[in-house]
């Protein structure tokens, strides 16, 4: 419904829109709040929905470091949707068009992204949700990891990243094997192309499979993709001479201890493929784009768990639990995502 006009003994009614705002540890509350305005340089993106990161976990638990409340619609940074308002100066996009960004504030209506981190989606993706921020950081990992024809390519956790990152592998003529907590991941991962899956269950016993499945020479590449000790202990043991350990995890909850020992014996390099320069993450986001419209990869079967704005609290726990099947959850605030009902 379209606001009353403003007369002269009357203001111009603010326009609002709905709004998660964490207010406190494990509390989620919706709220209205003002749509915001694009500056120069700015675009207002009205967010069809919202990719769920389980960097999100971390203020989700409550730290010592918060405080509360957050901003309104903080933490989400994985939307995508429509442009529906541009500031002065912006010139390469337009209103109406859809697009990918790497947004801040995304758990809501309406967010303000940069011109230069939105990205166009094209009509192949039409109706298709587009987590761009996660899909980008696989693509970067998987540069970063080098990946050749021949190698044999250890990925530790089979989650969203892992995922992909399998099937990104397994296309590059890679031999993946795939190590993974749950029998549902280690399934999804032999559906993307992996060539041997193992439960992460006893780790010396998932080094002696790989040992005898490598003729003893172990991995040219490891992907560690869990964020947590022993999964990155046994990346370093299953790293061969000379290979490359590719750290995707995301490693926010205190230090880690490193075998530098082993490491330095091996004479491995050890890449940190979190990217954190703007250019580098759009880029990823591009090529993200490119790989899905043109078929090479298929993330939607990985969106398993959909949300609306007043569940994001659900969705949290969901991505912390991990219920049987799951793999990624969406916040979906409008617009055509692929018609399927709500998790």
């Amino acid at each position: 419904m379209s606001a009353p006009a403003a007369t002269a003994s009357q203001p111009e009614t603010q326009p609002m829109m709905r709004a998660a705002v964490l207010v406190g540890a494990g509390d989620m509350r919706v709220r209205e709040v003002p749509v915001p305005s694009p500056g120069p340089g700015e675009v207002r993106l009205r967010v069809e929905g919202c990719g769920v990161c389980a960097s999100n976990l971390g203020p989700w638990s409550g730290p010592a470091w918060m405080t509360y409340p957050c901003p309104p619609g903080d933490m989400g940074h994985e939307g995508w949707g429509t442009v529906d308002a541009v500031g002065e100066g912006v010139e390469t996009l337009r209103p109406g068009q859809r697009v990918a960004a790497i947004s801040f504030n995304s758990y809501a209506d309406y967010d303000i992204v940069r011109a230069d981190a939105a990205v166009p989606l094209p009509d192949a993706l039409a109706g298709l949700p587009f987590p761009g921020e996660a899909l980008g950081c696989a693509v970067n990992i998987f540069r970063r990891a080098d990946i050749r024809p021949g190698q044999t390519v250890a990925i530790i956790g089979i989650g969203f990243l892992g995922a992909i990152l399998t099937g990104l592998a397994a296309d590059a003529g890679a031999r993946v094997i795939a190590i993974s907590r749950r029998a549902s991941s280690l399934e999804l991962a032999r559906r993307r192309g992996a060539a041997e899956t193992i439960p992460m269950e006893d780790r010396a016993a998932i080094v002696a499979r790989v040992e005898a499945a490598t003729g003893g020479r172990l991995c040219e590449r490891v992907i560690e993709a869990v964020g947590k000790q022993w999964p990155l202990d046994l990346a370093g043991d299953l790293i061969g001479f000379g290979g490359r350990l590719v750290v995707a995890g995301y490693h926010q909850d205190g230090p880690r201890q490193v075998n530098m020992q082993g490491w330095n014996w091996k004479g491995i390099d050890v890449v940190n493929a979190h990217e954190r320069d703007p250019a580098v993450v759009i880029a990823g986001v591009r090529a993200a784009v490119e790989l899905a419209s043109s078929g090479r990869i298929d993330p939607a079967p990985l969106y398993t768990h959909r949300y609306p704005l007043d569940r994001l609290g659900d969705a949290l726990d969901a991505t912390r639990d991990k219920p049987d099947g799951f793999v990624k959850a969406l916040l979906i605030l409008s617009g055509d995502t692929g018609g399927e009902g709500m998790s």
